[in-house]
């Protein structure tokens, strides 16, 4: 049976609530019903600069507009850490094309592995960057507003803690320091399909982490998200806001309080592309999540009981995190959305993978 809490829209949370202590209490609330209920929220007033988000927005146009060939010279398959740019319909989700063009980036980290260590320390590490004399000042501006949103994404990670009922630093052991950590993002092109082609920018999945951040960098409707019921639900844009979901490593190690929700993005109407800009929290490589156990107060583990039954998905999930790291379970992901970069680096978990090869594009996972 399906609970009457059931959602319909996704909420607006003004971020602007924490600087008054007579209205945080209130933000708590209204995350903490996100957290248990939705799995979604838009945040409003946030802390990452208005002016360097349009900035960005600026350059994105010009970013997918590069020559092809310099598209390729930074191509994900040269990267060892599945970074760099990903052409037009390279992945797959449920079998189905995703109908879109991206560039992998990340937070500045040098990577820590060397012989001996596990494969998937060498999952992070230097993006690839286009040449700064056809995008001057890009890197710039977008290394800026990775740092940016990764303060934010702390901060909040904080408040989804405090939310939960287990103190400010109550998720703070699933992070490493400072430079040991690394965070994703991309920057994807959501073109208009061709005439008779489905409507799939990308299928139905779950995200691997804690959190993800999304700036939706252009007008065009297209994300949804899965209710109790299974109905999908649209998550238009909103001007000067992040759209914010919680993922499988977060609904993992809550035994389900915090709501991992399905969602799809579809193809954009009309004739110009949709752009957004996910940036993806990531928690420590080395972590075993099924090793750490968290105590909630009973009257937080109630709301969960109280929400009622998830109808069943068929989203892409990550099921290895009862038995692998944090990192093996992003690397098997990894290699599952892009077998050509791991038929290149890491050969022997793409046999185990694909012990029959594939026909040449991944599937989203």
């Amino acid at each position: 049976m399906v609970a009457s809490k059931d959602f319909s829209s996704v909420p607006v949370l003004d971020y602007s609530l924490l600087s008054s202590p007579e209205t945080r209490s209130k933000f708590i609330e209204q995350l903490r019903h996100a957290l248990v209920n939705v799995g979604f929220l838009y945040l409003s007033n946030h802390t990452v600069s208005n002016e360097l988000i349009s900035s960005l927005i600026e350059y994105i146009p010009k970013l997918f507009a590069l020559p092809q060939e310099e598209k390729e010279k930074i191509k994900m398959a040269n990267s060892e850490h599945f970074l760099g740019y990903s052409k037009l319909g390279a992945e797959l989700t449920k079998g189905a094309v995703d109908y879109r063009e991206q560039f992998d980036f990340a937070t500045r980290h040098e990577s820590r592995w060397k012989p001996g260590d596990p494969d998937y320390y060498r999952l992070w590490g230097s993006p690839q960057w286009p040449d700064e004399d056809l995008i001057p000042g890009f890197r710039q501006t977008f290394e800026t507003y990775l740092e940016q949103v990764q303060e934010l994404s702390y901060k909040f990670s904080s408040l989804i803690s405090e939310a939960l009922g287990l103190g400010p630093d109550g998720l703070a052991k699933f992070y490493d320091e400072n430079r040991l950590m690394q965070h994703r993002s991309k920057i994807v092109k959501y073109p208009i399909p061709p005439p008779g082609a489905n409507d799939q920018g990308v299928g139905p999945h779950y995200d691997a982490g804690f959190s993800t951040f999304l700036l939706q960098a252009s007008d065009h409707r297209g994300l949804q998200v899965q209710n109790l019921a299974g109905d999908w639900i649209d998550a238009p844009p909103i001007p000067g806001t992040f759209v914010i979901n919680f993922g499988k490593a977060l609904e993992f190690v809550t035994g389900g309080l915090a709501r991992a929700t399905s969602h799809r993005v579809l193809s954009p109407k009309g004739d110009t592309p949709r752009y957004s800009v996910p940036f993806f929290q990531n928690i420590s490589l080395t972590i075993k999540l099924a090793d750490e156990v968290l105590e909630f107060p009973p009257e937080i583990l109630k709301l969960r009981d109280a929400r009622g039954t998830i109808a069943t998905t068929d989203s892409v999930n990550f099921s290895e995190f009862h038995t692998e790291p944090s990192g093996k379970v992003n690397l098997i992901g990894r290699v599952k959305s892009h077998p050509d970069v791991a038929e290149r680096h890491y050969p022997e978990l793409f046999k185990a993978i694909f012990p029959d090869g594939l026909s040449g594009k991944g599937s989203a996972y």
